[in-house]
């Protein structure tokens, strides 16, 4: 048993020094490459603003809210981000990003409002001509002609090497693409349409891939070559993964913007959150002595395993966050106080020391657990379905905060009361 206690309190230690090692910003784990993000409130960012052409549209609010989902989820590819994004004009979308003042790496970082279409060969009078493929000298001369299958059709994108394996020099990158069932239909028909005749691939108005149609395609599936590499193959198969932009759109407007609430803000906030935490280490101190001061040694680490969580994620700390963190404190506290009061009634019952600390946590466990456990909840529910930015900001610091509370309330001052049970200050453990 209490080879085991040493075994997790050695796991412990090193948790805790790979926190300290991520937090420490100049430190030889982090160096400068671990930062920790602040929100467009706290810090400002870019703003960029499109504007989608809804001449040819339908349904002009499903399409403009369907662009407006293709950039979250490009957003969302760069992780916890909390961009704020919104509507406005009735054809315009005004995207806020934290952090990045560099327009232009902005602009990258969404991705380009490109479209893929498929096109035909036409004649002058009904076609025209595109750009250079891939931007290179060669080009495809002639003129096309636009066809009703798009990106809108496309399912999935994978890049591979196709004619060999990997290494061997008749193998070339490429990007496969696949259709849905309305999509698969259209591509059918044009390849029986065009037997012996060029297809252009487009992309952004640029034919990446024209070949020729050698046989009717049935399967729903498509390649697209010229990729240079298979890193250029990647980056194309990504892109058209992200999502198709539903409508064509483009950039009028961007701009670097200001901290909504600024540095005080920021400050004001660190220093109410060290005050709580202050408060609740002397709350327990007082009322708990020596397991207080264990309950305030493990809060302690609770913070530093929280901040480095926060870096490594990474979450970007707006107010609303860093609210969520402060509240976090109380309910990492809370699982202590529920366990030293249970640890008293096993005390007055006349057991052990040692079992009431056992005891202690066992029949404080459901209490602790339903509690976290529907916090947790709530939290993804403002996460996923009810939240803003700054909303799953909160949720987010909050729900790490509960999971990283649970293994320092529990793992942690179960751990330390334990191996003291058994040393000569043990007397002090009564509370």
């Amino acid at each position: 048993m209490k080879t085991k206690l040493w075994i997790l309190l050695g796991f412990i230690v090193i948790v805790i020094t790979f926190g300290v090692f991520i937090d420490i910003p100049k430190s030889p784990l982090a160096g400068q490459k671990i930062k920790a993000a602040l929100g467009l409130d706290l810090v400002g960012g870019t703003q960029l603003t499109y504007q989608a052409d809804l001449k040819d549209s339908k349904d002009k609010i499903k399409d403009l809210d369907n662009l407006k989902n293709v950039f979250e989820r490009r957003i969302n590819e760069l992780g916890v981000a909390e961009p704020n994004l919104q509507t406005s004009g009735g054809d315009k979308i005004i995207i806020e990003l934290p952090g990045i003042k560099n327009i232009d790496e902005a602009i990258q970082k969404i991705g380009q409002t490109y479209e893929l279409v498929f096109m035909s060969e036409g004649t002058a009078e009904n076609g025209v001509q595109l750009g250079d493929y891939y931007e290179q000298s060669y080009t495809y001369p002639g003129y096309w002609v636009a066809t009703d299958l798009t990106g809108r059709n496309l399912t999935k994108s994978d890049a591979t090497f196709q004619g060999g394996t990997k290494g061997m020099v008749q193998s070339e990158p490429v990007v496969t693409i696949t259709f849905d069932n309305v999509g698969k239909e259209k591509f059918q028909e044009l390849t029986k349409n065009n037997l012996n005749k060029k297809i252009a691939i487009v992309l952004d108005n640029k034919i990446v891939s024209a070949p020729t149609v050698q046989s009717e395609i049935s399967d729903g599936s498509a390649v697209i070559t010229g990729s240079k590499d298979i890193k250029e193959a990647q980056d194309l198969a990504k892109r058209l993964n992200e999502g198709m932009l539903p409508v064509p759109t483009k950039l009028i407007a961007q701009q670097n913007i200001g901290a909504t609430l600024g540095k005080n803000s920021l400050k004001q906030s660190i220093v109410g959150g060290l005050i709580g935490l202050f408060l609740v280490m002397v709350f327990m101190l007082i009322f708990y002595r020596l397991p207080g001061l264990i309950a305030t040694v493990a809060l302690i680490i609770y913070a530093i395993i929280t901040l480095a969580m926060y870096k490594l994620i990474p979450v970007t700390l707006t107010l609303a966050g860093i609210a969520g963190f402060v509240l976090s404190i109380g309910m990492a506290i809370d699982a202590n106080v529920l366990i030293f009061e249970r640890m008293k009634e096993e005390l007055k019952a006349g057991k052990e020391l040692n079992m009431s600390i056992l005891d202690g946590f066992k029949r404080s466990w459901n209490s602790i657990r339903d509690s976290n456990i529907s916090s947790i909840i709530t939290c993804l529910i403002l996460y996923f379905v009810t939240g803003s930015g700054p909303v799953r900001g909160f949720a987010l610091t909050l729900m790490l905060g509960i999971i990283i509370s649970l293994f320092t309330a529990i793992t942690v001052t179960r751990t330390v009361l334990l191996l003291l049970s058994t040393s000569p200050i043990k007397r002090y453990l009564h509370v």
